[in-house]
């Protein structure tokens, strides 16, 4: 299993977040915004420079965001 940077997996928790938010309501602009910023926030990461962002790396990251608990100790919705 890789290593995610906390930063990576934070803002792949938090596009998780907005993408569940804009499916129940959609066509809001600023959930759109906020979607778009976070895709380049993760996909631009320094992390990914020395490794290439392969799907399984993906998909090993969704799930590492999924099960990540906050800084409260609690799992995200």
């Amino acid at each position: 299993m890789r290593t995610f940077p906390d930063d990576l997996v934070r803002a792949q928790r938090e596009w998780s977040a907005t993408y569940r938010q804009l499916a129940a309501r959609p066509g809001r602009t600023e959930l759109r915004r906020r979607l778009y910023r976070l895709s380049v926030q993760a996909f631009f990461h320094p992390y990914w420079q020395q490794r290439g962002p392969s799907p399984a790396a993906w998909w090993e990251l969704r799930e590492r965001a999924r099960t990540a608990r906050d800084a409260s100790g609690r799992l995200p919705r």
